[in-house]
């Protein structure tokens, strides 16, 4: 994993996929920012999608072929509860040596995508800090104020693709 550099990149068309089990408290952030970004009017070529814990659906969809995938997570770095970050995922190669059909982390669906052939040139992960990951549905107050955050960051990002239809 890598910081993510502010250059623009090109991008005929952008999957963003919020990821995450909303059975598991913050771990649905990238669930509900997908929902938040499903309302919205977005440029053509960009497509959201909720894949909740469904990673070889996500890895299927990606063989189709994308030039830029935006993963939603929560993610532990160690920062503060809700902060917010962006990162851009280094690219593996690699087949995954298993298969998890509900395995959402980047590396496994990433290394499934290689299993099945497929390889997306960019991959950015806009994570959240969660304050609880335990059984319960519903995001944390902290979680939660940084959903608006995120749905800000996603969308920056978007800019800066060089999406048919969209200017910069």
């Amino acid at each position: 994993m890598s910081e993510l550099a502010s250059e623009p990149f090109d991008a005929a068309n952008v999957l963003i996929a919020g990821v995450g089990n909303i059975f598991l408290g913050d771990d649905g952030f990238g669930v509900e920012v997908a929902r938040r970004l499903s309302t919205m009017e977005l440029p053509a070529g960009v497509e959201v999608r909720d894949y909740g814990v469904s990673g070889m659906h996500l890895a299927f969809d990606l063989v189709d072929g994308y030039d830029t995938t935006i993963l939603v997570d929560a993610t532990s770095r160690g920062d503060a509860p809700g902060t917010v970050y962006v990162v851009e995922l280094d690219p593996v190669s690699e087949p995954a040596a298993s298969v998890d059909a509900h395995g959402m982390q980047p590396d496994l669906v990433m290394g499934l995508l290689a299993m099945l052939g497929g390889h997306c040139p960019r991959v950015l992960l806009v994570g959240c800090e969660p304050a609880s990951v335990t059984d319960h549905i519903g995001l944390s107050p902290l979680v939660a104020a940084a959903v608006d955050a995120a749905v800000r960051t996603v969308l920056e990002l978007v800019e800066v693709c060089d999406v048919p239809g969209h200017s910069r």
